[in-house]
């Protein structure tokens, strides 16, 4: 055999459902270690190893387990001729060397398996691994003594055939005897397997042998014992077949069924569009292809997983779990890897833990209690466990988003109808309240002038009356923002200019108030909406007029700053509420809940919503002494260039010419 010393690529230890098992997986892990490679662990399953019985094969499969356990990529693969399938696998995964145990008292004609996957694949590096010559394998698992029933059934089935055929030898010929014989070792093949069907066969090769004399049979003839001979080794070769034929059915039959569940879950799954349906859906396809109780537990918003809820419809079928139970489950959502039953990590558990893996990420785990533990060794049931547990974290995920849609689909609904109600309550009242304004001021400045009271209630009646349209005027922005009935007019133009007619129009919301303008000189130009800006501007103001006291002091200024003009509106009152400051923007959110101060909420989420139109941002603060400072940052962008005085004088003349 070659040496793999000299290279480093990935090790394949190979089992055989033998005594050597061990030693190969033990072996393989050593070199992978040593090289610093990866490593894989198959099983070839067929005839041959299913010979060795369940009891061999478990003992595989834990290996199998252990050598997962211990980081090797492990696959348990199907097919008649071992060494091709070994050989295959080790193409598709790059592996250049090969571990499997040494034969012992292996048949002249027996080719050993070594040499047959050397052959299958000449570019793989063999070592052969020291092995026990038998099988150390005691207490349960040792190999159980075949069933004495099936052997039974075959000798009778023989001995009747005996007593129907061997009557017909004086009327037929030894060989047509024979075919009855064979027909029932068939039979019995397909029925009970290879052991009693070759016992069949002797029997019935017995019955021919000892039953000849007494029909006057000359048994001495050569062609009869030719055909007695070949009838044994037919009827022994038939019996083998027949009994491969049969587990190469029941195999198929047994994958049929796995597919055919795993398909009709995933139907099943496929219509539920609750979480309590997933639930169902889960633990009765478990309790029908296991026979196993089951939950899923989902987490909090914590991270946390819940305790299953009560379930009368199904509280046959729904475990009882313990606060043991919950920590191990927990583990297994936290680290995304199984825990329990058939795993490295608390294999005394009688509950398998799988995590809920999903695409987005873990939902939850599936808590899963089977009768028989070993069962979990099988790797055909284990990873039809694995694929319900998957499809069920992908139903939960695609129910957790259909909810999520309902909730988005509601709230957009109710966003719409709000802004409905909103625009068209604004638009009937503003009319009227635009006529109530007018009158009032025409109260206050009629002739003769009214009395000193009658002039307090002129001036409360206006003030009242422009607050009132204020606030129509504020829902039925943010109705058209809402809806994109805004549509911005951009014009390249100074902002002292909007700074200076904000002012102009929020004189009555500052009162006596103390307003400083900050403007330096040769800020750039700016492109912007006025009308809009200016109502930002006006919001503004008018909360400083109304969350500061009368004598209080306003500054608003204006400076450049990378690349952005920043306008900032301050006051020295009260200031923000501690953490709200972001808060403030939403709709319908104000500094004080209850309050005696008039206002619905809406300003600040107002200009937020037309600064951002204009690609900027804002923001409110507390400055470091006392008050509160809104400012908002548009971006100054590229101005077009002016015309040149001179080209422009000389274009006016020649058009006046």
């Amino acid at each position: 055999m070659q040496s793999s010393e000299s290279k480093t690529g990935t090790v394949l230890a190979v089992l055989r459902a033998d005594a050597g098992d061990e030693a190969t997986v033990a072996a393989a892990a050593r070199l992978a270690a040593l090289c610093g490679a990866p490593w894989h662990a198959i099983l070839v399953e067929n005839a041959h190893t299913r010979r060795r019985g369940e009891a061999a094969r478990l003992r595989t499969l834990e290996l199998l387990r252990q050598a997962h356990a211990r980081g090797a990529v492990t696959a348990v693969l199907e097919g008649r001729d071992a060494p091709a399938v070994g050989a295959a696998y080790a193409r598709r995964h790059g592996c250049t060397t090969a571990v499997l145990a040494r034969e012992h008292g292996t048949a002249w004609w027996h080719v050993p398996f070594a040499r047959r996957l050397a052959q299958a694949a000449p570019e793989l590096d063999l070592v052969d691994v020291a092995a026990p010559s038998t099988p150390s394998v005691a207490g349960p698992r040792a190999r159980a003594r075949p069933a004495p029933r099936p052997y039974l059934a075959a000798t009778g089935a023989s001995l009747a055939t005996a007593g129907v055929a061997l009557p017909l030898l004086p009327l037929l010929d030894v060989a047509n005897v024979a075919m009855l014989f064979l027909l029932t070792v068939v039979l019995v093949a397909i029925r009970l397997g290879r052991g009693p069907a070759i016992l069949a066969t002797l029997v019935g090769f017995c019955s021919l042998v000892i039953a000849a004399p007494r029909r006057q049979y000359d048994v001495s003839e050569f062609k009869y014992a030719v055909a007695l001979a070949v009838m044994l080794a037919v009827g022994w070769i038939t019996a083998r077949l027949t009994s491969d034929l049969r587990e190469q059915a029941e195999s198929a039959t047994g994958r049929e069924a796995r597919t055919r569940a795993l398909y009709e879950f995933a139907r099943a799954l496929s219509v539920a569009l609750q979480t309590e349906q997933v639930f169902e859906i889960t633990r009765r396809f478990l309790a029908r292809t296991f026979d196993a109780r089951a939950a899923i537990l989902l987490p909090d918003d914590a991270g946390r997983l819940r305790w299953p809820g009560a379930d009368p419809a199904g509280a046959e079928r729904a475990p009882v779990l313990s606060v043991l139970d919950m920590a191990a489950a927990q583990w297994a959502f936290d680290h995304g890897a199984p825990a329990g039953a058939g795993t490295p990590t608390l294999p005394s558990n009688p509950y398998l833990y799988l995590p809920l893996l999903a695409p987005m990420r873990s939902r939850g785990v599936l808590a899963v209690r089977v009768p028989d533990v070993a069962a979990l060794l099988v790797p055909e049931r284990r990873e039809l466990l694995d694929a319900f547990a998957a499809l069920a974290a992908i139903a939960v995920e695609r129910v957790h988003y259909v909810d999520v849609a309902q909730d988005a689909v509601v709230r957009m609904e109710g966003e719409r109808l709000r802004n409905s109600l909103l625009a068209a309550l604004s638009h009937d009242l503003r009319t009227p309240l635009t006529s109530l304004v007018g009158l009032s001021e025409s109260l206050t400045l009629s002739r003769p002038a009214l009395a000193a009271a009658q002039m307090e209630l002129a001036n409360a009646l206006r003030d009242e009356a422009r607050r009132m349209s204020t606030l129509v005027a504020n829902l039925l922005d943010m109705a058209r923002i809402q809806s994109g009935g805004v549509k911005l007019n951009l014009e390249w133009q100074l902002v002292e200019e909007t700074i200076g007619s904000a002012l102009r129009a929020c004189r009555w919301q500052l009162g006596g108030r103390s307003v400083d303008a900050h403007i330096p000189r040769g800020l750039p130009l700016v492109r912007f909406d006025a009308a809009l800006l200016e109502r930002v501007l006006c919001n503004l103001l008018e909360n400083a007029g109304k969350y500061t006291p009368p004598d209080a002091h306003v500054t608003i200024a204006a400076r450049a700053e990378e690349g952005m003009l920043v306008v900032a509106v301050c006051d020295d009152g009260p200031g923000l509420p501690a953490g709200r400051a972001d808060a403030l923007f939403e709709k319908f959110v104000r500094g004080r809940q209850e309050s005696s101060i008039s206002g619905v909420g809406l300003g600040l989420a107002i200009c937020r919503a037309i600064v951002e139109a204009h690609g900027g941002r804002m923001r409110a603060f507390n400055l470091p002494d006392s008050g509160a400072c809104f400012e908002l940052r548009l971006p100054l962008g590229e101005p077009p260039p002016l015309p040149d005085p001179e080209h422009h004088h000389h274009f006016t003349d020649q058009h006046e010419h």
